[in-house]
């Protein structure tokens, strides 16, 4: 497994930082590769990548999420294995850093390619980026979802 951390601090408060990153289905937005996320209900979300020309289908659960503090998941099925945890730290009342920690196991020639050359974080630094300029040029949220998930519950 390769782990991969980014932090950005983006100028919005905290609840709204957390509650577009409840959004899944607008990943695709500022997420390179991501060309879907479709939320099963309040725990599972079925995403499609597209990296290096091949198209990865897989299930992830959340395992934890606590608003305004964290957001951590899982993979469930597919051919992509991969866990993390995004979390927010109000800084100000108009200041949130956003870190991203996620483990992936690369699965086939593309993946571990891209993650022995570093592509795989230059990816993921380029969508906390992304995410930053989203959220800062929207002003707001498109949604929220505030629910809380304990992990084993």
């Amino acid at each position: 497994m390769s782990t991969v951390k980014e932090a950005v601090e983006v100028e919005v408060p905290v609840h709204t930082a957390y509650n577009q990153w409840t959004q899944f289905e607008s990943f695709p937005e500022f997420m390179e590769g991501v060309e879907e996320v479709r939320q099963l209900d309040d725990r599972h979300n079925h995403w499609v990548t597209k990296i290096a020309g091949v198209q990865r289908e897989f299930d992830t659960e959340i395992i934890d999420q606590l608003p305004d503090e964290r957001i951590a998941w899982r993979t469930t099925s597919g051919d992509t294995k991969q866990k993390g945890m995004v979390s927010f730290q109000r800084l100000d009342d108009t200041h949130t850093r956003v870190e991203l920690v996620m483990d992936i196991e690369p699965s086939g020639a593309a993946e571990k390619a891209a993650d022995m050359t570093g592509t795989i974080d230059r990816r993921v630094k380029g969508d906390m980026r992304r995410f930053k300029e989203y959220i800062e040029t929207r002003g707001g949220e498109s949604g929220a979802w505030r629910g809380r998930i304990r992990p084993g519950g």
